[in-house]
Formats: C-alpha cells, structure tokens, sequence
C-alpha cells in the first residue's frame, strides 16, 4: 500500500505520543489498527471480487465457444445425413437403371414382365392384407430385384482376344489367341 520506513513510523508515532498523549495512545493505536485491518479485507474482498468477474467472463466465452462448436458439429451431422439420402437415392437410382438395361438384353426381363411381376407382387398383398385396402393404395411399392438367371440361360459371350498396347493382337508364348 504506502511505503513507510521504519524511521518515518517512529516519527509519526512520537507525534501522536505528544498530540494524543500517554493514557489515550494505546487505545487510539487499537482503533487505528481494527479500521487499517478492516480497509486490508476490504481490499481484498474487491479483488477476490474482480477475479471472480474475470473468471466469469472466460467462462462464459468458453461456454459460448462451446454453443458455436455444437452448432458447426449439428449443422456437419445434418449435411451427412442429407448426403446419405442423397447416396441412397443415387443408389436407387443405379438399381433402376439396371433393371432398365436387363430388360434391353436376352437374359433379363422385359419391362413387361417386370411391370407384371410388380403387379402380381401387389395383388399378393392386397390379398393378404384385406381390412386395409385405403392403407395400402397410399403405401409406395415395395422394390424388389429382379430373378437373377442362372449361369446356364446367360448367352454365350465370344471371348475377346487380348490385345497389347499397340492395339495388335497379344503374340507372346502361351496366348493361344492369334493376329487376325
């Protein structure tokens, strides 16, 4: 607080031994040392008081870093799951245009057909499902794959000859396969 020296407290302290006098000197020190303390926990209780504040502040920043944070994950987790759906719906997409392409070749079936099999897919349930007929005119169609061929009805795809890089035929030994 103040910077007194020794020399200068003996000096203050013979002047108030000549102004005060013998008899009140003691309790007037005693008064003088209960408000010295009081104005010594005074201070202190404002800087506890001040680091306390300055605590605060740092948390709440912290606290609304955090907030910021969560917000930045909850948006990341919502662009994920809306490029899930998105693979999702690529994904039906390709199996459609599978099915499209099987039709167009001898060993799948034709778009005829699939629309059949699609049809008779849905009499099996309405069928077996009567109580509900309004339920399941609204409900989509289920997706189902197409029967798979066997290895025994796919045609019979020539093999191609292997070819170098040059685009001629492949002549190293052990290629059966000759120049045409």
């Amino acid at each position: 607080m103040f910077d007194l020296a020794f020399s200068e407290l003996l000096i203050i302290g013979i002047v108030a031994l000549v102004v005060i006098g013998p008899e009140r000197l003691p309790k007037v020190a005693r008064t003088a040392g209960q408000w010295v303390g009081k104005l010594n926990r005074y201070v202190s209780q404002v800087k506890q008081d001040i680091d306390r504040d300055m605590k605060l502040d740092e948390l709440r920043k912290m606290q609304q870093d955090m907030k910021d944070t969560a917000q930045r994950y909850e948006i990341m987790a919502k662009d994920g799951a809306r490029v899930a759906e998105e693979t999702v719906e690529e994904g039906a997409n390709q199996i459609s245009k599978v099915m499209q392409a099987m039709s167009a070749t001898d060993g799948g079936l034709t778009m005829k057909e699939w629309d059949k099999v699609k049809e008779e897919d849905a009499a099996k349930l309405a069928a077996a499902l009567p109580e509900e007929p309004a339920a399941l005119a609204d409900a989509p169609a289920p997706i189902e794959a197409a029967p798979v061929s066997t290895v025994s009805e796919a045609p019979a795809i020539p093999p191609v000859p292997p070819t170098s890089t040059d685009g001629k035929a492949d002549d190293r030994p052990g290629n059966d396969v000759k120049s045409v």
